[in-house]
Parts: structure tokens; sequence; C-alpha cells
């Protein structure tokens, strides 16, 4: 028994944001030192490398500076500050949650409340909190070499590996706890009641259990047996639990299993791969043959019949619970009562749709990310959101308020739709051509080559400026004003008392 303990020193969080914080002064004092930039309302534009302005589909303000490479953002919950690629913040005082990713997604670190994460890479993480019993735990993970959990009111939580030479981890890898020595020589599994010893793994292994019991020697023979048992449920009312037996001789050329056992299911299988193989059940029967290639099936508890011949490349399938026509990849034609599939000269071109009240979701695909058209509708309030991504062209997007977006070009933006980090750390680089309209307001922006030309509307209000500011219109209701070269060449205002 031996205990490990690893200390890594690094700029804390706070030390790293008043860093940030005074470059951006620093940066902003020499870019405009003796000519402060006016306010959102005021015309003092300087395209690429300075500009603020009022956001388009939310209320806050944004800067932008050094063409893509700097903006902050304040919107009525959170404040944003950017460097794209290399770093951003995002804090939100009201949900107690601060982000900061730096060359995302290599370094990235999350607050959340009593909840805390830093990772490089999903390689070497460490993070902290509290279990919703109350117990505050701290984890870290050199992956795949160093595993480590301390709680500090629970012991019966903490654990530390160092694999493959010695350790235990707990509710990791899919299991409840994992206790190995000199692994693959010896390490224990569990999971809920049941517990496996492995030998050598994955060659040899003994489980026990509620009513279980079995044993392998892979893959020469195995065998396991489980009792019909009893559970209590969430309702507090007892259930059987189906008992199985199961064996196997020289794996794969003997399977069988027998599952189920002292219920109104049970099931039958069995298997030589790749000779044979088949199910029978009171809900299914199922025989291939030439494994996996030739199969026939009767699932009468989705009501439907298919036929592999072979799988994947043809299926036919008919029946109330399912219907498929394939010839892979010439075509596909496949549905239900919630889901259909369809494509031709797969992947050229896909279609998917999911109806299941209120959700009735459209997504139709050209060569994977080439061309891809996504409708979400809600079917009780008939609301509709709508993305359309082209890559590496151009991406947009309308959601349920109505508001709409414009990107060109767009070369990541299609394969990760919807992830904030990339298109807050990313996109910038190469949105060569923004647009944005906010039907609810009137309100309406583009943006060319990072505001070298930039045109804002509202329905009393417009605003343009071009080439670094050096032509700027701005209309305000009656009063009109208009610079060249930063000078103010006309101005007019209604007499109106």
């Amino acid at each position: 028994m031996f205990k490990i303990k690893i200390t890594i020193t690094i700029f804390s969080n706070s030390k790293v944001r008043r860093c940030i914080l005074a470059f951006s002064a620093f940066f902003y004092f020499i870019l405009f030192a003796g000519h402060p930039p006016a306010c959102a309302g005021e015309m003092n534009s300087f395209g690429p490398l300075f500009d603020r302005f009022s956001l388009t589909l939310e209320a806050g303000q944004r800067t932008e500076a050094v063409g893509p490479f700097y903006f902050s953002q304040q919107t009525e919950d959170a404040h944003t500050v950017a460097y794209p690629p290399f770093f951003s913040t995002v804090n939100n005082p009201a949900l107690a949650y601060h982000e900061d990713d730096f060359l995302y997604p290599l370094l990235t670190s999350v607050h959340y409340g009593q909840e805390r994460r830093w990772q490089l890479f999903e390689l070497i993480s460490f993070s902290g909190g509290q279990e919703p019993n109350g117990a505050g735990n701290s984890r870290r993970t050199i992956f795949p070499f160093y595993f480590s959990q301390h709680s500090t009111t629970d012991t019966n939580l903490n654990y530390t590996a160092l694999f493959p030479f010695y350790g235990t981890l707990k509710n990791r890898l899919f299991r409840d706890e994992i206790h190995f020595v000199m692994f693959p020589l010896y390490s224990e599994t569990r999971k809920k009641d049941v517990v496996t010893d492995n030998y050598l793994y994955p060659f040899g292994a003994v489980r026990h259990g509620d009513g279980l019991h079995g044993w392998k020697v892979w893959p020469l023979a195995g065998s396991e047996h489980k009792e019909v048992t009893t559970r209590t449920n969430g309702f507090g009312e007892v259930e059987v639990v189906g008992g199985h037996d199961q064996s196997f001789f020289l794996w794969p050329l003997h399977l069988r299993q027998d599952s189920g056992l002292g219920t109104d299911h049970p099931e039958k299988f069995r298997a030589s791969i790749p000779l044979y193989s088949y199910t029978r059940s009171p809900q299914l029967d199922s025989t291939t043959v030439l494994w996996p290639f030739f199969t026939w099936m009767d699932n009468r508890e989705k009501k439907y019949r298919e036929w592999q011949m072979p799988w994947p490349l043809v299926i036919f399938a008919r029946g109330e619970g399912k219907t498929t026509s394939r010839i892979f990849p010439i075509f596909s034609e496949s549905h239900n009562a919630v889901k259909e599939d369809d494509s031709i000269l797969w992947p050229v071109y896909t279609y998917r749709r999911i109806h299941s009240d209120p959700l009735d979701l459209k997504r139709t695909r050209v060569a994977f990310f080439l061309y891809e058209d996504t409708v979400e509708k809600n079917t009780q309030t008939g609301a509709q959101k709508r993305r359309v991504d082209v890559w590496p062209f151009f991406t947009w997007h309308r959601d349920f308020n109505g508001n709409q977006r414009l990107q060109v070009l767009a070369l990541l933006e299609p394969a990760v739709p919807g992830n904030d980090r990339f298109e807050r750390n990313w996109s910038p680089l190469w949105s060569l051509w923004r647009a944005e309209t906010n039907p609810k307001t009137g309100a309406a922006s583009r943006s060319l080559l990072w505001n070298l030309y930039r045109r804002e509307t509202a329905p009393a209000h417009k605003k343009v400026s071009l080439l670094f500011g050096l032509f700027q219109y701005q209309c305000d209701g009656d009063e009109r004003r208009t610079r060249l070269f930063y000078f103010t060449i006309a101005k007019a205002a209604s007499n109106t008392q």
C-alpha cells in the first residue's frame, strides 16, 4: 500500500485574469491615447482597428479591435473577453459561472457554483466540487497513468491508482469500483452487486453476485448461472429479476445463452460463429446463416419482419413497426411511427426525420458536412428554427424567435454545430462577412472584413462606416451626420419644436 501525491503549480485563474485585463488596458491606451472612442451611439469607428457597437440579436455592447484578434462583449447575463484563437474568458455572475479557454480545446477551465474543472486536451484534468450528499471532493487524472480522488468528508470515496502497477478507481470507466495489481495480471471490478475477478485480463475471470456465479478461460471455455431473484423498485413494489444460463466453448465457435428465466419473456440464443446463430423468444425469432451476413427476423414485439441478405448491404423490413428497403449504397428508405431515414448514393444524399410531439426534426445532408439543412419545429407552438451549412462557404441559422445570422466563411462550424466555444475562439478568424437580423426589434447589421465596411439599421437609427472609418454616416431620427477623413462635413437636424 502506498500513496502518491502530485502537485502541479500553475497560474491561478485570478492571476491569469489580472494579466489579461492589464494587457487589454495597455493595448487600449496605446491605440487610442489622445483620441478616446466615443460611446456606441456616436460616430467614431475605425473599422478593423477598433469598433464598438450595440448587439443586434440581444441587448448588449460589443467591442472589436485588431481585426479578428480581440473582442469583448457585455450582455445582460455575461461578460466575454477573447483574443482568438489564443484565449477567451466568459463570466456569468448570476449563475456563478466562469469559463477560460486557452487555444481551445487544448486547455479549458470551468467554474460553476461549487464545481470546478480544468483539463489539458482531455488527457490531464483536475476537478472538484460538492457531491449531492454535501461531501466535497477533488479528482485528478493524468490519462492513462494516474487517477485519484479525495473527499473532505467521506473517506470511502477516496482512491488512488497508478496504472498499470497498483490502485483503485471508483465510479470510473462504467464501473462502480475497479481494483488492479500489475494489470493485466489481476484486476477486480464491481458493478452493482456483481464482482468480477480477472486474471491475465481478458483471458481468465471468476464472477459472483446476488444468485450469480460464473467463470471463463477465454477462448477455451466459460460458464455462468444466475438464479431468479427479486428486488424492490422505486415505487416500493417487489419485482422479479430473471435468471440466465450462458456458456461458450472454443469462442466463438459454440455459444449458448438462456436469459429471462422465471419471467414471461424467456429467450434462447445459440450460435456457432460464423456458421449460424439463432434467437427464439415469445417476442422475437431470428436466424442468421454465415454470420453476420444472412438473417431472417420476426419481431412480434415491434410488429415487423426483416430480411438481411447480405447485411448491411441489402435489408428489407415490412410491418407496422418498421418498413425498410435498402440496397447500400445505392438507396435506402426506412421509417416507423417516430423516425425516418433515407439515403441515395450514401453519403451523397441523406435525410432523417424524427417526429415525436412536441419535437419535429428534419435533417438533410449532402456528403456529410458539405451541405446540411436542419429544421426543428415545436408542434405545440408552431415555432421553428433552422440552420443551413455549406462547408466551407457559409453557415446561416434562424432561432425560435426569428433572429437570423449569416456567416461567410465557415471552416469548422458545420462539423460542430452549436458549439459556442468553437464559435467564440475560432470563428472570428475567418468570418469575412457577418449579417444579423432581429425581427422583434427591427435591428439589422452587416459587416465585411472585420468591420472594414459596417452597416447598422434600426427603426430610428442608421449607421455606416467604411475604410477604417474614413467615411462615416449616421442617422438618428431627424439628425444626420456625415464624416470624411474623421472630420464632420455635413450635419442636419430637424427644426421642429
